[in-house]
């Protein structure tokens, strides 16, 4: 039901001139790596990756806090050092290797890539190289045909997000895209639920997205249509709601034949099961 062509509308829509989600600044984060430069002291000047506790080690300054701030607010923060040291610093920083930026991508409704652009896993934790919105993470980790997005939310910092997904990949509203920040929870769960399963003497069993509109023979033809020892009037559309289970029992030869007022419309969920005849 929902794939890169639904994605497709949604970044042509960004080209188009549409705003996309926001950018923030970058924030620097454990594993990072920065190149630290101070004009006019060249022996002033590193390399250095930041520590799991989130600092990083300087000449003159010792070590410094810089997980959780930008690179301006950091380049601020050690101008502000060097004073002590240096007359009028001028310090420019470089964020050389983005490691710290992971997101975490879960739910059955993605239909695994391969792999996404990078060599990052389709599902589970993905490291972003650069700031990303939802809309361009969810164009690299695989097909959404699967996905229940009615259900799907992101989490950050415990609480949900207000994205609505149908809005976003359905419609192509914008406005629902936001920029993702480090450690958030995207879950986008199986909409099996959603499906509807035909059974029996058809040519191909299968389960296929429900769509509105779509009925019991709508069903069986995108099975392949009936086998040739099929009962085609002896057909029985199997529906739960709630704790009850409903048989309806359709005929479909009749419906072939122009009783179309015997075809039953169908609902999410439920299974189509085609007898086969006896003789």
């Amino acid at each position: 039901m929902y794939t890169r062509t639904s994605l497709l509308i949604v970044l042509l829509a960004l080209l188009a001139g549409n705003a996309p989600a926001s950018v923030t600044a970058y924030v620097i984060g454990d594993e990072d790596v920065l190149k630290i430069s101070v004009w006019g002291n060249q022996e002033l000047s590193v390399q250095v990756p930041v520590r799991p506790d989130g600092k990083i080690s300087l000449p003159l300054l010792g070590d410094v806090q810089a997980s959780g701030l930008t690179p301006h607010e950091l380049k601020i923060k050690l101008e502000q050092g060097l004073v002590k040291f240096v007359k009028a610093p001028v310090v420019s920083i470089m964020v050389t290797e983005i490691n710290s930026f992971k997101v975490y991508v879960f739910g059955e409704g993605i239909t695994r890539a391969s792999a996404a652009p990078g060599g990052a896993a389709s599902s589970g934790v993905i490291t972003l190289k650069k700031n990303t919105s939802l809309i361009q993470l969810l164009a690299q980790v695989g097909s959404l045909k699967n996905a229940d997005l009615k259900n799907a939310y992101i989490l950050r910092n415990g609480q949900k997000l207000p994205v609505d997904f149908v809005r976003l990949i359905t419609r192509g509203d914008i406005s629902q895209d936001v920029q993702l920040a480090s450690s958030d929870v995207i879950y986008i769960p199986d909409n099996f639920d959603q499906r509807v399963r035909v059974t029996g003497a058809v040519r191909t069993p299968v389960t296929i997205p429900y769509s509105e509109g779509m009925t019991a023979l709508d069903a069986v033809l995108s099975a392949g249509g009936f086998t040739e020892y099929a009962s085609q009037n002896s057909v029985v559309v199997v529906r739960k709601e709630g704790e009850e289970i409903t048989n309806i029992e359709v005929k479909l030869r009749d419906v072939m034949y122009g009783e179309a007022k015997k075809n039953v419309s169908l609902h999410p969920g439920d299974i189509v099961m085609v007898h086969s005849s006896i003789f």
